[in-house]
């Protein structure tokens, strides 16, 4: 696929500039790191491209902060003072997700808290909110069967519009690859805890 050319070109009817814009759903998955770091570069891309940006981290803490969340609420903040890119939102599972802070329950409750996410995520993808998403570590709650792979998938399948989806994590269920448009598997080669170096500022977080 040289300079982004396809190798074929299938017979669909549809033109090149249709073909080019059709919404993408990606999923970065496997055991090495860098996935949810690719996803957030690929939202900082679509930032610059004035896209409307979500973030959804799923499992993490809502206490825990990555640099990229630094770095994107700022280029948010650019948007709003200048008109620059586009506006960007970022929610964290449990006391991160707003719509959830009338109900102290669901932020103990992660299973709960979870489905409750996916559901306000659905909620967007149908009203158009939002232009592209990264669902974070979101193949653990598919995994652990606290939100319904099957439900999942046909909502992408069927979102409107020209919305991007990115989703990250580990043993990604077949069910969503086979559904995705592009699929990246990260696998370590080596890495520097493999020595006994513990995580270090700028490069683990």
């Amino acid at each position: 696929m040289p300079q982004g050319v396809p190798d074929t070109i299938p017979d669909d009817g549809m033109t090149t500039r249709q073909r080019r814009n059709l919404p993408v759903l990606a999923v970065h998955t496997g055991d090495g790191k860098g996935k949810s770091t690719a996803a957030f570069g690929m939202a900082m891309r679509a930032w610059n491209a004035g896209m409307r940006v979500a973030v959804f981290q799923f499992v993490k803490s809502a206490k825990w902060k990555v640099g990229e969340e630094s770095a994107l609420t700022a280029l948010g903040d650019v948007h709003e003072q200048t008109g620059q890119g586009g506006p960007v939102e970022w929610h964290k599972m449990g006391q991160g997700w707003s719509w959830l802070r009338a109900n102290a329950d669901h932020a103990d409750d992660h299973a709960a808290a979870a489905h409750a996410g996916w559901a306000e995520i659905a909620r967007r993808l149908a009203a158009e909110q939002h232009d592209f998403y990264v669902l974070d570590e979101f193949t653990y709650p598919l995994g652990w069967g606290w939100v319904d792979t099957h439900e999942v998938v046909e909502t992408l399948r069927n979102r409107p519009g020209r919305q991007h989806v990115v989703i990250t994590g580990r043993r990604a269920p077949a069910e969503l690859t086979d559904a995705a448009d592009l699929v990246t598997e990260m696998r370590k080669v080596a890495h520097p805890m493999d020595a006994g170096r513990k995580g270090q500022r700028g490069i683990e977080w």
